[in-house]
């Protein structure tokens, strides 16, 4: 195993319990998803409420991990795993070959939200990184015994939330509170309801894989065309994923910058629409399974805007082993890590040797 590939979960024993914050505003649409779902309850819709329950899709983190896990320390802060899963199965199979349900990790992110909640980090993480993976029980209840170098969305693809969850936190020494998961159908979906999102290119992108086409300029997106962007790969950059997570991230801050504005709250059939396939379209963790908890999480995010959160790919760089793969900087990686145990910005000199940092396609979206 490189050295380069090992995480740092010796670190396990200065983690955190993290104590309820009390801020406002909009992180992502997660939040104003589950936002709205308080206001119908509010407003008398309890069967309306009970349905939202009935839609969530839960994964028992706790249960499943047990205490093989760094520690929880209460120091205000809150780490949440966000995977985007492409299955190709059912609804999903017309964005590739159906894989008969069969799912990946394609996108991966893990937000801190620093003490107070005002400010947050999200570290990226390409799917591509050759991991060591821990043991993880497989669905048929059998233990996968782990492998030292493994490509890092298989662990979702063997061992679903539970693995990766346990992958991230050997990675990083870092206990995740929370665990979002979004499918495509379901991100598209969520964009339609709030009525697309408006982005700035600054030339024109084709993507056969992806199916997008924009011309340079201002471009209004629907949901196919948001998840076509966030898709994209092979015409922006070098044509890798190091590239399109760039651009997944000049998307998620567009979306922050104009949610606010959309006027969700004033129109009450978007509300419902939006809570309805928000819930429909998330799995989380157990203790967010319930629309009264989601809203809770959902108001902790809301004093995040766009110019206060920090985005960065784990620092990186090419397989010595495989060209068409990434390798964690160890040094890089460390410090990263460090910097969210300490509740510290991120250092810039952790990302200047990484290839995440020196791909040219974040700068094709505003």
């Amino acid at each position: 195993m490189s050295e380069d590939s090992r995480g740092g979960g010796g670190r396990a024993a200065a983690r955190r319990r993290r104590k309820p914050a009390k801020s406002r505003k909009a992180l992502t649409i997660v939040a104003w998803s589950a936002a709205g779902v308080v206001l119908l309850g509010g407003a008398g819709l309890g069967w309306f409420y009970f349905k939202l329950n009935g839609n969530l899709k839960t994964v028992d983190i706790d249960g499943a991990l047990g205490k093989d896990r760094p520690q929880n320390v209460d120091n205000g802060s809150m780490d949440i795993l966000v995977l985007g899963s492409d299955s190709r199965g059912g609804a999903n199979s017309e964005y590739g070959r159906d894989d008969g349900g069969s799912a990946r990790s394609d996108t991966a992110m893990i937000i801190h939200l620093y003490d107070g909640h005002k400010k947050a980090s999200v570290i990226s993480i390409p799917r591509d990184t050759m991991v060591s993976r821990p043991p993880c029980t497989l669905p048929n209840g059998k233990t996968d015994k782990g492998r030292q170098r493994e490509q890092f969305n298989e662990a979702f693809t063997i061992g679903g939330a539970a693995c990766v969850v346990k992958t991230v936190e050997k990675m990083s020494g870092i206990r995740m509170d929370h665990y979002i998961e979004v499918d495509f159908t379901g991100f598209k979906k969520i964009i339609d309801n709030l009525g697309g999102v408006e982005v700035t290119t600054t030339k024109p992108i084709k993507d056969g894989s992806s199916h997008l086409d924009l011309p340079a300029g201002k471009n209004h997106l629907n949901g196919e065309q948001s998840l076509g962007l966030v898709r994209t790969r092979k015409s922006v950059g070098d044509g890798s994923d190091l590239g399109r997570i760039q651009l997944q991230q000049a998307f998620m801050k567009a979306l922050i910058k104009q949610v606010k504005g959309i006027g969700i709250f004033d129109n009450p059939k978007r509300l419902m629409d939006l809570a309805d396939t928000g819930t429909k379209s998330l799995t989380t963790d157990k203790s967010l399974g319930d629309v009264k908890s989601l809203l809770g999480f959902a108001q902790s995010l809301q004093g995040i805007d766009a110019q206060n959160m920090q985005m960065i790919t784990l620092p990186v760089a090419a397989d010595p082993l495989d060209p068409d793969r990434v390798v964690p900087l160890t040094k890089e990686s460390k410090m990263v890590w460090d910097a969210l145990l300490a509740e510290q910005p991120v250092p810039a000199e952790a990302t200047a040797r990484s290839a995440g940092d020196k791909s040219s396609a974040g700068e094709i979206v505003r």
